[in-house]
C-alpha cells in the first residue's frame, strides 16, 4: 500500500510541475503534458527510486539521495525534451522547458526521497523490507 501512496505523491508532484511549467508557460497541450508526466513518473520509479532506495545499507542516506536527484534530473531532462520533440513538435523554446522542468522536479525529488526514506526506512511497527515490499 505504501509503494501505491509514493507513486501517486510522485506522480502529482510531476504533473504539476509539468503543468505549470509546460502547459502554463510553454503552451504544451494538456494531454500531451499528462503523458509525459505518466512516462517520467513511471520511469523514474523504476529506474531511480526502486533501484536506488532498495538498497538501504550500501550508501549513507545523503549520498543515495544526490545520486538518486542527479538521476531524476537526467531522466527528466530526457524524457521531456524527447517526448516534446515527439508529441508537441512546434513547441518553442522545448530545451529551456526541458531544463526549467528537470530542474524544479529534481529539486522536488530531493525531497520525495526523503519522503521514501522515512516512509519504508523509519516505521517502527515493521522490518524494513525494501521499497515496494509491502
Amino acid at each position: 500500500m505504501e509503494h501505491a501512496k509514493a507513486l501517486v505523491v510522485k506522480f502529482i508532484m510531476v504533473a504539476v510541475v509539468l503543468g505549470i511549467i509546460l502547459s502554463a508557460i510553454f503552451n504544451m497541450p494538456f494531454g500531451d503534458m499528462i503523458a509525459t508526466s505518466v512516462v517520467l513518473t513511471i520511469l523514474a520509479n523504476v529506474l531511480g527510486d526502486l533501484m536506488i532506495f532498495k538498497r538501504e545499507n550500501e550508501r549513507e542516506d545523503t549520498q543515495r539521495n544526490i545520486m538518486a536527484t542527479v538521476a531524476d534530473f537526467v531522466l527528466a531532462y530526457l524524457v521531456v525534451w524527447l517526448m516534446g520533440r515527439s508529441l508537441a513538435p512546434n513547441m518553442d523554446n522545448l530545451l529551456w522547458a526541458a531544463l526549467a522542468s528537470s530542474i524544479v522536479i529534481a529539486a522536488g525529488e530531493w525531497f520525495f526521497h526523503k519522503y521514501l526514506h522515512h516512509l519504508f526506512h523509519h516505521t517502527p511497527d515493521r522490518e524494513y523490507t525494501g521499497y515496494g515490499g509491502d
